[in-house]
């Protein structure tokens, strides 16, 4: 059995004294003895001096260890109530030599490291949900979505099951969207905050048509643009559960969106015409619209869950749109038609993990899908009747990069790969929060 023999540094002394005198002993005549025990003593002595370095480089190292780990999971688990701080090592304790693995070797180090290992914690909850422990936030996001779309048209019918009679018609939608978004960020309180999101948009949209004749080769294209303001939005969260256990935090959020935006119905019209062929005659919008012409209301759960060194995260919501009047509702510029439109409600919902790397940067992947019921739209006078097409299945798979410039500084990159018709081809998106 090992036995481990620890003294102190007083008892150390005396013993070295000890040696000592028996070494440097003059007036007794030496004998192989006691030379013998001297050499006994000295290698006794300098055994317990290397165990003794040797125990204290260990005590500090795990003292600096457990300085970190609590810095660490301090995001998570609170300190137990009345618990009194750890004991400090004797002053007569020799500093242990840096070891170079990143251990807080003081208090100050300690409440750094602390601090350090929240930040990317903190920053991948303020982009899933919100974090009610900054008290303003000024966030600039600049994101940019593609979209790409040909529908084949085909008016006749088929003869012996392999001729197609009739005429071909090819359309192509060519969309680019480049949206800059102000947003602020209040933290009223440790369980409320709200938000307000400005959004500017400048759009291009590219139409084509095509199969004047019968003939796909016959294409006519036009492009049109729009800029302005968007549907801003306000929004408040609110903290339901703090993270507990194996509980999430959960947070409710409750917003509106007021149709600040030029509305996509009663623009004016510009009409495409080749060689008064009237099979590639169409109609485009002389300017693209910037909002969705209509109130919104929303409301939302989502839950944070941190598993070191994974942030596991998740969100559910409906939006309701209400109906509203417009001065013109016909695609054909050539007559006027007032009504109402009622977009259909929005079912949203998404799941994702993120991981910290370090205090700086950190990595999410996730889902987000919403589902949109069709929309219906009422000519004055008429009845109700609902649009085929309207409805949408948009889902998204989501890759984001989080990293942190300094204390106030975060950039977040995140890249959206559209898996439906629906969605954009794909979104690429900047934002940079500032604390103030």
């Amino acid at each position: 059995m090992h036995t481990s023999i620890c003294m102190t540094p007083l008892a150390l002394a005396a013993l070295a004294l000890t040696a000592s005198a028996a070494a440097n002993a003059q007036d007794a005549p030496a004998t192989p003895a006691d030379e013998a025990d001297v050499k006994a003593l000295i290698q006794q002595l300098e055994t317990l001096k290397a165990n003794y370095a040797q125990e204290v480089r260990r005590l500090r190292e795990l003292d600096m260890q457990v300085q970190a780990m609590q810095a660490r999971l301090s995001g998570k688990t609170a300190p137990l109530a009345g618990a009194a701080p750890p004991e400090p090592l004797p002053s007569s304790t020799p500093a242990a030599p840096p070891t170079g693995d990143g251990y807080a070797s003081t208090a100050a180090e300690a409440q750094q490291a602390k601090e350090a290992s929240r930040r990317s914690v903190d920053d991948v909850k303020q982009q899933t949900s919100t974090l009610f422990t900054r008290r303003f936030t000024l966030e600039n996001s600049l994101s940019y979505a593609r979209y790409d779309r040909k529908q084949l048209t085909l008016n006749g019918f088929l003869a012996l099951d392999a001729i197609f009679l009739g005429n071909i018609a090819i359309e192509n939608v060519e969309s680019d969207t480049l949206t800059y978004n102000l947003a602020a960020r209040w933290g009223l309180t440790p369980r409320l905050a709200l938000n307000l999101d400005v959004p500017y948009l400048a759009r291009k949209t590219v139409f084509q048509k095509g199969g004047a004749g019968g003939s796909a080769a016959a294409i006519a294209q036009e492009e049109t643009t729009g800029n302005g303001i968007g549907d801003i939005s306000l929004s408040a969260n609110y903290k339901l559960f703090s993270e507990k256990g194996r509980w999430p935090e959960t947070v409710l959020t409750v917003g509106a969106t007021a149709p600040t935006g030029r509305e996509p119905y009663g623009l004016s019209w510009k009409v495409l015409e080749r060689d008064d062929d009237d099979f590639i005659r169409f109609a485009v919008p002389e300017q693209q619209p910037t909002g969705n012409g209509v109130w919104q209301a929303n409301v939302g759960l989502s839950a944070v869950k941190t598993a070191d060194p994974a942030i596991l995260f998740a969100n559910i919501g409906y939006i309701h749109s209400f109906e509203n009047s417009f001065d013109d509702l016909d695609a054909n510029p050539d007559t006027v038609n007032p009504g109402d439109v009622k977009l259909g409600g929005s079912y949203y919902f998404g799941a994702g993990v993120a991981f910290a790397f370090n205090e700086r940067t950190s990595l999410s992947i996730s889902f987000s899908d919403k589902l949109s019921a069709r929309a219906s739209t009422r000519f004055k006078g008429g009845q109700w009747v609902k649009i085929v097409g309207s409805d949408a299945n948009a889902a998204t798979l989501n890759l984001g990069i989080t990293y942190a410039l300094n204390q106030n500084t975060t950039i977040v990159s995140l890249l959206g790969i559209g898996l439906t018709p629906d969605s954009p081809d794909f979104t690429l998106a900047f934002k940079v929060p500032y604390i103030l």
